[in-house]
């Protein structure tokens, strides 16, 4: 599966959560969501790494709250991406793996 056809399908799951809260995605709902998505990362990064309080989680709770937080930090970006027309794979092309050829 390629970057966009993962995009789309993210695209689906967002529209379905939309439909069900009422939720009206403006241009600024996807950068905000993505910050949002960051904070609960960061916080599960705490707690995960014992800097923040467990909540009577164990350690393998922990560790699925960090795994669940990642992906919905790439899921909104994601959608950020698809929002705003980013081609992810050229970009990283150009931003990134370009460092491989040097």
């Amino acid at each position: 599966m390629t970057i966009q056809e993962l995009a789309e399908q993210i695209e689906k799951v967002s529209q379905k959560y939309v439909s069900v809260y009422h939720i009206e995605r403006n241009k600024d709902w996807y950068i905000l969501k993505l910050q949002e998505e960051l904070g609960e990362l960061i916080q599960a990064y705490l707690m995960f790494e014992g800097q923040g309080r467990s909540k009577g989680k164990t350690k393998s709770e922990m560790k699925d709250d960090l795994d669940k937080e990642v992906a919905d930090v790439f899921c909104h970006l994601l959608l950020l991406a698809k929002n705003y027309n980013v081609n992810l794979e050229k970009a990283i092309q150009d931003k990134w793996l370009k460092w491989n050829e040097v």
